[in-house]
């Protein structure tokens, strides 16, 4: 794999013109997206954000190698060219950010997201997260433990995976986190829990959150 990957979530809605097509014409549109995203980048997912989300119908997330500084203006030039074809389709959100290693954690976990690979779980969530600047004005120290505190109690829901994207400078946020689940009360509870941390209170932002519902490129079509 790799060593850095950019990772998109891009949301969309569909227009009147979409709604004006007869079923079969729905579906043509439906899998001329699912074709044309998949030349476009090596690892695309699609999912269903409506009715989880009022303003939106559906959710891509796609993965490319980004080693080469040039590869993001290709992908997204090659993207908004795509995208403007759809004439059906608007978009709506996008969040995206690089892989890089952590500060906090040392080596790769079993809890880590691979866009790259395996099964997909049927729920996704995603969500843009700030720090205050008080957390970078703390020591490393200080930031370490309490980080240890959230890795804990992470692990022990060791059945949700987490892909955790840097945006510093490139968005208005500086991470998109992503995690995958099977079970939505669960990760709810998770993120209760995480509330009680001391980390929390260095928390800026963490809205909207967008939950998808998995669909393979065949469910997205039909």
């Amino acid at each position: 794999m790799a060593e850095r990957l950019l990772n998109l979530f891009a949301t969309f809605n569909y227009t009147d013109d979409y709604f004006a097509y007869e079923d079969e014409g729905r579906r043509e549109m439906r899998a001329r997206i699912t074709q044309e995203v998949a030349a476009l980048a090596p690892a695309s997912h699609f999912y269903t954000t409506y009715p989880t989300k009022a303003d939106s119908d559906f959710m891509i997330w796609s993965a490319i190698a980004a080693d080469d500084p040039a590869a993001p203006a290709q992908f997204f030039t090659r993207y908004a060219e795509l995208v403007e074809g759809w004439d059906a389709v608007r978009p709506d959100l996008t969040l995206w950010g690089m892989t890089r290693p952590s500060m906090y954690s040392r080596g790769k976990s079993e809890q880590d997201m691979d866009p790259m690979d395996g099964p997909r779980a049927p729920y996704l969530i995603v969500y843009p997260f700030s720090k205050t600047k008080d957390w970078y004005l703390m020591s490393m120290d200080a930031r370490q433990g309490q980080m240890n505190e959230h890795i804990k109690l992470g692990k022990q829901f060791f059945d949700i995976k987490q892909l955790l994207l840097y945006s510093f400078g490139l968005q208005d946020q500086e991470f998109v986190v992503s995690y995958e689940t099977e079970d939505l009360g669960r990760f709810s509870e998770l993120v209760q829990a995480l509330r009680a941390t001391e980390a929390r209170r260095h928390t800026l932002s963490d809205t909207p959150i967008i939950t998808g519902i998995y669909r393979t490129p065949s469910e997205f079509v039909r």
